[in-house]
């Protein structure tokens, strides 16, 4: 009826609204130039949000981070008549119909836009053609590393902007707000590193091909923490190198003591710097950790070198002495050190062992001795001997070699020494 249709006038709610199309007037233009095509290069201010900092990668020698990426720019053809001064905000359906900045990032291996629940895209135009287009966004980019002061280091990253199509005549990068521009979530943190600043910065950058263009520098400086390596790699091989000098408080004639300690050292300093490097990039030049292994597997080395110059002086030693004393005529005749192999029983260096009887190794011989050797002269020494549980620590003092003595001294000096220079070196 009559009436009805004129209810359906009155009510405002039956109207139906533009199109966002219609109202920014997209169809009326052409969007594939830029705005102001022509004229003096169209200014495009940036801001970054850094939201987090995902991972460090010493290996590959990148790192990866997420952002928020907004532009500021000018496009009087997305002008509109608004009685209230309000903008329009828009998802990212309607960037492929209108012209945006082409960002992109220099040195990045991978980067994706945020796409859940929907792409992670704002477009917001206000009546006077000013847009703001921001952007969510993770990205994988290359960071040049130096790791000649490893794990004592400091690494300065940077994330490079830049147009790909516009040089500096058709479009100007610039930061939006100076250093303010770049902002960082507070609770931004590294398991192995602590980050010191951050900084923006800006720069040009020339392509032999296609001139000069605006590039926009995200820096930021990583120190590394050095208490997982004191405690993975520093603290154990400290321990190594003080366990090796254990070997200079043995008696010399403990062979299998002194060699299989030895031998343990340095196959263990050996695991610990095998897992050093495989957590490493294969570089050309020498790291701050291989400094102080080396050093450290250099000293482990030299004890079991040590030993091996007191063991073949003192079988030198002796057997000079048998033959001064004419005690080298029998059927076969031992030293000490040969009967220590043998039967693995102490003997004194004045024992005279023959191969034939040895029904019990350990009493045998050692009744042997104390026939061989009874003398007035002898018999408090012989005494002292019986009783090694008592007199332990001055056996070990009367038979050591002057090498081990100086070694007692030498090798933990110089351990020290070397540890000062090195810690005040790098730090």
């Amino acid at each position: 009826s009559k009436r009805e249709i004129k209810m359906r006038k009155l009510d405002s709610t039956k109207v139906r609204p533009l199109k966002s199309e219609q109202l920014l007037h997209i169809e009326d233009h052409d969007f594939a130039l830029r705005p102001g095509f022509g004229g003096s290069p169209i200014p495009v201010g940036i801001d970054v949000q850094v939201e987090s900092i995902d991972s460090i990668s010493e290996v590959d020698m990148d790192f990866t981070m997420t952002l928020y990426l907004r532009h500021y720019w000018k496009d009087e053809r997305l002008s509109f008549q608004s009685n209230k001064n309000k903008s329009m905000t828009f998802d990212g359906r309607l960037i492929k119909k209108i012209w945006v900045p082409d960002v992109f990032f220099v040195h990045s291996k991978r980067s994706f836009i945020h796409d859940t629940t929907v792409e992670n895209i704002m477009l917001r135009v206000y009546p006077d053609g000013n847009v703001l287009f921001s952007l969510r966004i993770t990205v994988s980019a290359m960071c040049f590393m130096d790791f000649s002061r490893f794990p004592l280091d400091t690494q300065n990253c940077s994330l490079e902007l830049e147009s790909y199509a516009y040089n500096e005549d058709d479009l100007m990068l610039y930061w939006k707000h100076g250093n303010r521009s770049l902002s960082t979530d507070e609770h931004i943190s590294l398991s192995q590193f602590f980050i010191e600043e951050f900084s923006a910065s800006s720069g040009l950058a020339f392509y032999s091909s296609t001139g000069w263009y605006n590039r926009l520098f995200i820096n930021f400086a990583l120190r590394r923490h050095i208490f997982f390596f004191v405690l993975q790699s520093y603290f154990p091989a400290m321990l190594m190198v003080m366990l090796s000098w254990v070997s200079f408080w043995i008696d010399r004639r403990a062979v299998p003591a002194r060699v299989s300690l030895g031998i343990t050292t340095v196959l263990t300093m050996s695991t610990i710097m095998t897992g050093v490097s495989a957590s490493m990039p294969q570089v050309s030049y020498i790291k701050a950790v291989d400094v102080y292994l080396w050093i450290s597997f250099l000293f482990v080395f030299l004890s079991v070198i040590e030993y091996a110059a007191v063991n073949y002086l003192t079988t030198i030693e002796e057997r000079k002495q048998l033959k001064k004393r004419g005690k080298a005529s029998g059927m076969y005749s031992m030293d000490a050190v040969q009967a220590m192999a043998f039967d693995g029983c102490f003997h004194d260096t004045d024992v005279d062992m023959e191969l034939a009887p040895f029904p019990d190794p350990c009493e045998e011989n050692e009744t042997r001795a104390s026939q061989t050797n009874i003398s007035n002269a002898h018999t408090p020494r012989l005494k002292r001997k019986r009783s090694l549980k008592g007199n332990v620590g001055r056996i070990i003092l009367q038979n050591n070699h002057v090498i081990d003595t100086y070694s007692r001294i030498i090798f933990p000096s110089v351990y020290i020494v070397f540890n000062l220079f090195y810690w005040g070196l790098y730090i």
